[in-house]
């Protein structure tokens, strides 16, 4: 993974970092890495929902959706 950028860090990078100047064991990291990525799937899955709503989706929809991808990425996912 490339890190470099000529970016400056934003506010929320900052603050990470701010997090991580302190000595910390490997529990504890471990720890905020869950907290973080359980923070970023719900507001996916809040977004995801927003749009669900915003079209009127139902779970026949979903369905169709899921068959289509299904149909046309080959034979992963099929079942026999």
């Amino acid at each position: 993974m490339n890190l470099s950028s000529n970016r400056p860090l934003n506010k929320g990078q900052l603050e990470i970092l701010k997090l991580f100047t302190r000595d910390m064991d490997e529990a504890d990291l471990l720890t905020i890495k869950r907290l973080i990525v359980y923070y970023l799937a719900e507001k996916a899955t809040r977004m995801a929902d927003e749009i669900w709503e915003e079209k009127g989706w139902t779970n026949e929809d979903m369905r169709r959706l899921i068959e289509a991808h299904m149909r046309t990425s080959g034979s992963l996912g099929k079942s026999d």
